[in-house]
């Protein structure tokens, strides 16, 4: 008999259980953005300049450009002012004053002004237009504009560069499973979801985290519309950091400390909660930092199932990863419908000493079918099949 089939989002719908809660509405998204919008504050433009820098970097590239031109042009109207002004006082845009020299060479009007300003702070320098030594004030607005020129092109320079070097898109290659998943693992009860690097470029001092967003009433009668609860991923021992060269299953032991210690899969289905996902880590190229979030609802948790495998070893020895079944899940055969505090009543102690084992293994199943389509393929061509190893799959390491 063959695997259980594949279940893919993509190719059918999220099955509900009866009873279950309708969907609320998300407080992260699936692609990481909160959906969160700030009202009624105050003096926040006066906030949002005061930290102008920050302001520009997050600001949208459409709105940086139009920044970073108007404010080489304004500048350069603004001394191209002063200049066509100091000529203006000296006399020089009238008739020619005689043998007195004027402050500008090739200077004879407001446009005149304007490029000598564009030459100036740009440092083109045609040659033919030039400040002169009769006028100080022509010599002081000359010096003050390189220096503004300076200021001005570090500021606006660095914020492009801040914001081209920023590791937001780093996060369209990390991958998180679409959903989570509950069943067995070294015979506990683990909420299980996956998550992927799709560069070849490493992830440095990568882990994980989540938290658990739920409203809840305190003893004191408060109520807290989004209660944030740290949810254990493996912290105390190192499993939270990640080696993330292949895709990995982030596992949540469910104990009497996990906040799903008394959910069973129909509790699970009509809970009100979000699970947040958080992958943190430095990019290699840059030495940033870059944080990639996603969220899981109750109606996105898979009672039962395990994820399907993606890595498997090529003909030439190297790993290969399938992405056609990151997202994928199998029914296990097996698993209890009951809560963890519930299975750990039925079956006192540690581990699965207490209960059958089960022997149904997606892994191996798969191997055998393959097998079979090898031996069916070898007696259709002569023996002369494909290479053996073409699908020895491996279930990915998990945290």
């Amino acid at each position: 008999m063959g695997p259980e089939p594949l279940r893919d989002e993509e190719e059918e719908e999220e099955e509900e259980e009866d009873g279950a809660a309708p969907r609320r509405s998300r407080f992260v998204k699936k692609d990481g953005h909160c959906n969160v919008e700030f009202v009624n504050l105050g003096e926040k433009s006066q906030r949002y300049l005061g930290d102008l820098f920050t302001t520009c970097v997050d600001a949208r590239w459409r709105w940086l450009a139009l920044l970073f031109s108007l404010a080489f042009v304004l500048s350069w109207l603004l001394f191209g002012l002063a200049f066509w002004l100091v000529a203006a006082l000296h006399g020089d845009l009238g008739p020619p004053p005689g043998p007195r020299p004027p402050c500008f060479t090739q200077v004879t009007g407001l446009l005149g002004a304007f490029l000598l300003s564009l030459e100036t702070q740009t440092s083109i320098g045609y040659g033919s237009r030039s400040v002169t030594e009769e006028c100080p004030a022509a010599v002081l607005a000359v010096v003050l504009q390189c220096v503004a020129g300076c200021l001005l092109d570090a500021f606006l320079l660095g914020a492009v560069m801040a914001k081209m070097a920023k590791p937001k898109k780093r996060n369209q290659t990390l991958l998180f499973s679409r959903c989570a998943v509950v069943a067995l693992r070294d015979g506990k009860l683990c909420l299980m979801w996956r998550v992927a690097n799709l560069r070849r470029s490493h992830l440095v001092e990568a882990h994980v985290r989540a938290q658990l967003l739920q409203p809840r009433v305190t003893p004191e009668g408060e109520f807290l519309p989004l209660d944030q609860r740290d949810v254990d991923v493996g912290f105390d021992s190192g499993t939270d950091r990640l080696f993330l060269v292949s895709p990995l299953t982030v596992v949540h032991q469910i104990d009497d400390a996990s906040p799903f210690y008394g959910l069973g899969p129909a509790q699970l289905a009509r809970a009100d909660f979000e699970l947040v996902a958080i992958l943190e880590g430095m990019v290699e190229a840059t030495a940033m930092t870059t944080q990639c979030r996603t969220s899981y609802l109750p109606g996105e948790l898979r009672w039962g199932h395990r994820f399907a495998p993606v890595l498997a070893r090529g003909r030439h020895g190297r790993y290969q990863v399938d992405f056609r079944h990151f997202h994928r899940t199998y029914p296990v055969p097996g698993t209890p419908r009951c809560s963890a505090r519930e299975l750990g009543q039925q079956r006192p102690g540690p581990g699965p000493a207490g209960g059958p084992r089960a022997s149904f293994c997606y892994v191996n199943e798969l191997a055998l079918r393959e097998q079979e389509e090898e031996e069916e393929e070898d007696g259709a061509t002569g023996g002369h099949g494909r290479p053996r190893g073409h699908g020895d799959m491996m279930g990915e390491g998990g945290s």
